[in-house]
Parts: structure tokens; C-alpha cells; sequence
């Protein structure tokens, strides 16, 4: 069950569009089911004779006699609203029932307490099966303003108990971190337009995508700004600093023909300018430089980077978990940007999931996690995808979602954690997609007999609690592969296998062997860095051969048909 509340100051507007046909003629039989005075509260549903203006003038009586004592001027959004809807699925509820509803939750949010005679003036207005709306004018009998701080907090509360005690479904309790939704109207057009998402959802998601990718705000608007997105500054008078910005999508109007503008805030919270900052410092893209020795390079410290965030969900450290959260928020993009092939689709999905978890009512430390925000970055650039690198990449994903939903669990962050999860069987998808033929080619190439019996010894010395695990694992003949490839590149396989052993416990993975792979992948090849030191020619890492690919402009990693706002 979910209560939306908003404030205006419109009584008699409100009440014509409640007891009206809907904007898609979608309002079948308006009527009142719950009133703070049943026989004084005219239903235009239901009784001709009650004009919308004659319930407008009850329910603004003491809205009236303020505006009289303040002499002629008005209280400021007076008329609170709460549509309460049930969620998909749930049984339907009769008139009795959500008149229920509407009493208990007039009494949380502090509209009209049970058994105040100077409460507020509402009204409960059902004209959908699955909904109702709320209204009431926020002036008591007795001059004062209701006191409905968190109002919202205490509606979605009651709403939690109502679930259990009507047997509905159980939602997730919010922490006022969640974005604002798209409104009926927001939809409706996006309805019309043939558009799977409203210009509010599409703004968001290039917004993330473009600061997930750049390193600082002036390319923030720049890059949004390439890709067709109006943008508008607002200036402080007395600084003349930028204090905050808005957005507006390709083609979306309002009525007049004008853009329909979203300032960054309202897209979500951590889009807002200041939240922007924090994790955008004023630095020079000079300052990354876009060419390196080993196009590897992104991809292994993007990986190594995540190990460590994943080590930081263990701490007692609240504030570096929340910043390695938001980080990797930033790195699914920037990983979905980099990636090839058809399992791109569930890394999007992924990270558009993610966005939910990766902020809460925990307040971020960004410092501890500059590693990996520096890291995922790189990837912004990265042309091509090395193999069983970006596999690796992708394994430790999977692994790092899911210690997220247990870490939001643990604290009650509950739409967090649903989010997680969700984002987690994304990447699930997609590894599942993607590393089958990987590991395939690696079990084709194993090294001889000879030499897989001697990674055999290795593996029964290095980690001899696992060993019989290990060896049964049926990756293990990839695992060969990998530790002769990392025995080329200048590793010492027993050496290496004890060091990657100790990274985790073993005792959970499923399949160890498989594990042990992808940890060894993200090895550099040893003797490529010491022939680089000897010569200005790059050279290579173990995984990959590949030349070093030219510089990728940021925007140029946004797929033109996102323009099309998924139509």
C-alpha cells in the first residue's frame, strides 16, 4: 500500500479533477467513502444537487476564517492531498474498508487525530478500485496548522500495519533517499508519446551515466548538453557561482511549446549540484590521462578496486561502506559503457537497478572510496573489452552486489536491499551469459597432462583444505590454463595460488576452481612491466595482446537510440 502526500492551494481545483473523468476518462463512479463529517460533506458523486463549489466552501471554512484574521491573505498551501493505492496483486477492498484506511491515516499524519473536534476539515474520495484519494484543507476549527512534520514517514508507517492487518502485500518502508516518482500526468504523456519511460525516469538515467563517466562538473554539463539535454544554470546573486541546475529532454514541452525543466534534485537526491560535487572535485580531465601502456590496465584496477570495496562492506566503517556503494553505483555504468556483447543489456538493467541501493539515510564518505570512482572511470575510455579480464570484471560484480543487499539488510535499509538484489540478479544474467564460452576456450587450451599434475601438486600444497574441492571443481581444467598463462607472464603458480586463496575464504564459493580463475586473471604480466621499464614500447598483459586503442570522447559512449527514450 502506498501513500503519495503533496500540498497545494487549490480546494475546488482538486475536487473537480477527483469527481471529474480523468484525464484518459480512467474515473469510474467518484465517490466519498470517508469524511470528517459524513452528513455535512456534500458528494457531488453521488447527490446532484452537491456542486463542486459547494463542497469546496465546506471544507475551506476555516480556511476562511484565517484568511479573514490574517486580513485577506491566504495560509500557504493549504490543501493537503494523499492518494493511497494498493499494489498490484492485492485483493479488492470495499468502501467500508478504505473508509478505514482514510481514518487511520488522517490520524497518523496528524490531519485529524481521533477524537480532536478542532481537526481538519477531509475528505476520502475513491473513484478507481485500487485507490483513493485523500484531501483536506490544513486549517483546524481552532486557527492553528495541523503539525504534520514527517508526514509522509508516519502515512507510509501506518500503511505498513494497515498491509498486515488487511492481508495485503508487505512493501518496503522507505527513508526518504528514494527519488521522486514520475506523477499521473508524467506517465499519461508518456503514454501518448509512445515513450516506455517518462522524460523525468529518461533524465535520470543519462544523468547518472554522464557523472559516473566524467571527472568534473563543468563536463558534467557539457557532455549532458552534447546529448541533445537542455541545461540550465541558476547563478548566486552574490557569488556569481553556479548554486544549482536543471534539466529538460529532447523534445519534451509543455503546452506553451516551453521546455519542461527538472532541476537535479528533483530528478534524485544525490543528483543535486552539492551532492554532484562531492564526488565530482574540480579537477582538469588533463589530469587522467586517456592513453595508457597496457589497455588491461582499467579493467584490473576496476576489478582490485571492487575487491576492496567488498573487504569495506565488513568494517564497522557505515560511512566508507555508503561510499564504496555509491562508487560502484558509478562503476556499473561506466561498465556497461565498456562492455560488448548481448549480456550489455543485463549490465544496464544492473546499474539502473543499483541506483536504489546506492545511497541511504547513511551518509556518504566519497574520500574512502576515490579508488574505485578513479578506476571505473578508466573504463569510460576503454575501447575494447580484453577477454577473461572483463569476465573477471564481472564475476567480482555479482559478488559485490549481493554483499550490498546483505549490508542493507542487516540495517533495515529494506528498499535498498530489494534493490540490490535486483541489480545482483542482473549481473548474474549476464556473467551467466557471457562467461560459459570463456571458460570453454580455457578448458580447450589446457596445458598436457605433465604439467596440469604439477598444478595439481601446487594446488594440494598451497590451499590443501580446499584442495579436493578444487580439483573436482569442473573448471578446474580452466584453472590450468589460466595458471600456465600466469606462470608465462612470470608468476609462480604455488605462490600465486596461496596468495589468492588468502584474498577470501573459499569455504562458500560454489565453485572454487572458478573462482581461483577469475582472481588470477587480474594478475598483471610480470615480465611485460619489466620489459617496459627497459623500453619506451608498450607492452602486454598475460590476458590480453591488444594494441592501445585511441582516446574514446565521453558522449561517443552513449548509444544514439537512447535518444529515443526506449521507444
Amino acid at each position: 500500500m502506498v501513500p503519495d502526500v503533496s500540498t497545494g492551494s487549490d480546494t475546488r481545483g482538486l475536487i473537480v479533477y477527483l469527481f471529474g473523468p480523468g484525464r484518459r476518462d480512467e474515473h469510474t463512479d467518484p465517490h466519498i467513502v470517508a469524511a470528517w463529517d459524513m452528513a455535512g460533506a456534500p458528494d457531488p458523486g453521488r447527490d446532484p444537487a452537491a456542486t463542486y463549489t459547494r463542497l469546496a466552501k465546506r471544507l475551506d471554512t476555516h480556511v476562511d476564517l484565517r484568511t479573514r484574521e490574517l486580513g485577506g491573505k491566504k495560509p500557504s498551501q493549504h490543501v493537503w492531498h494523499c492518494p493511497v493505492r494498493t499494489a498490484p496483486g492485492d485483493r479488492y477492498l470495499t468502501d467500508t474498508e478504505w473508509a478505514e484506511v482514510a481514518r487511520r491515516i488522517v490520524h497518523a499524519t496528524g490531519i485529524a487525530p481521533e477524537g480532536d473536534d478542532k481537526a481538519c476539515r477531509w475528505i476520502a474520495v475513491r473513484h478507481a478500485d485500487d485507490h483513493i484519494h485523500i484531501m483536506a484543507t490544513t486549517v483546524r476549527a481552532d486557527g492553528r496548522r495541523p503539525r504534520t512534520h514527517h508526514d509522509g514517514q508516519r502515512a507510509q508507517a501506518e500503511c505498513r500495519k494497515i498491509e498486515i492487518e488487511f492481508g495485503l502485500r508487505r512493501l518496503k518502508s522507505g527513508d526518504l533517499t528514494a527519488p521522486p516518482t514520475p506523477t499521473g500526468a508524467e506517465r499519461a504523456k508518456a503514454e501518448r508519446q509512445g515513450q516506455t519511460v517518462t522524460a523525468r525516469q529518461w533524465l535520470r538515467e543519462q544523468a547518472y551515466a554522464v557523472a559516473a563517466a566524467v571527472h568534473n562538473e563543468a563536463d558534467y554539463l557539457t557532455v549532458l548538453q552534447s546529448l541533445g539535454i537542455k541545461v540550465k544554470t541558476r547563478i548566486g546573486p552574490e557569488t556569481g557561482d553556479v548554486i544549482g541546475y536543471s534539466l529538460a529532454a529532447p523534445g519534451d514541452t509543455n503546452a506553451a511549446g516551453e521546455p519542461v525543466w527538472y532541476g537535479g534534485s528533483k530528478l534524485a537526491p544525490d543528483l543535486s549540484i552539492n551532492r554532484l560535487r562531492e564526488r565530482l572535485p574540480d579537477q582538469k580531465a588533463a589530469d587522467h590521462p586517456r592513453h595508457v601502456a597496457d589497455p588491461t590496465t582499467p579493467w584490473r584496477h576496476t576489478t582490485t578496486a571492487i575487491h576492496t570495496a567488498r573487504t569495506g562492506l565488513d568494517s564497522d566503517d557505515d560511512a566508507a561502506a555508503q561510499g564504496h556503494l555509491a562508487a560502484f553505483g558509478d562503476a556499473l555504468y561506466n561498465i556497461a559503457s565498456a562492455t560488448t556483447g548481448p549480456h550489455r543489456a543485463e549490465l544496464r538493467a544492473a546499474a539502473m537497478a543499483f541506483n536504489r541501493a546506492r545511497r541511504s539515510a547513511t551518509r556518504a564518505d566519497h574520500q574512502a572510496a576515490t579508488a574505485l570512482r578513479k578506476a571505473a572511470k578508466e573504463l569510460a575510455y576503454a575501447s575494447n573489452e580484453p577477454g577473461g579480464l572483463a569476465i573477471a570484471l564481472l564475476f567480482a560484480t555479482v559478488h559485490l552486489a549481493r554483499a550490498a543487499a546483505k549490508w542493507h539488510d542487516q540495517r533495515g535499509h529494506e528498499q535498498q536491499a530489494a534493490a540490490a538484489e535486483e541489480a545482483f540478479r542482473h549481473l548474474q544474467a549476464g556473467y551467466q551469459q557471457a562467461a560459459p564460452p570463456v571458460l570453454a576456450d580455457l578448458a580447450r587450451r589446457a596445458p598436457r597432462a605433465a604439467t596440469a599434475r604439477r598444478y595439481e601438486q601446487d594446488v594440494r600444497v598451497a590451499l590443501p583444505d580446499h584442495a579436493d574441492r578444487i580439483l573436482a571443481d569442473p573448471t578446474w581444467t580452466a584453472l590450468t590454463t589460466t595458471l600456465a598463462q600466469a606462470e608465462t607472464a612470470g608468476h609462480n603458480p604455488r605462490r600465486l595460488l596461496a596468495e589468492m586463496g588468502a584474498q577470501r575464504e573459499l569455504d562458500s564459493a560454489e565453485h572454487p576452481a572458478e573462482v581461483l580463475t577469475w582472481r588470477i586473471t587480474t594478475q598483471p604480466n610480470r615480465r611485460a612491466q619489466a620489459a617496459r621499464k627497459r623500453s619506451t614500447v608498450s607492452g602486454t598483459s598475460f590476458v590480453s595482446a591488444m594494441a592501445n586503442p585511441p582516446a574514446t570522447p565521453v558522449a561517443d559512449r552513449f548509444q544514439p537510440q537512447s535518444l529515443r527514450r526506449g521507444r
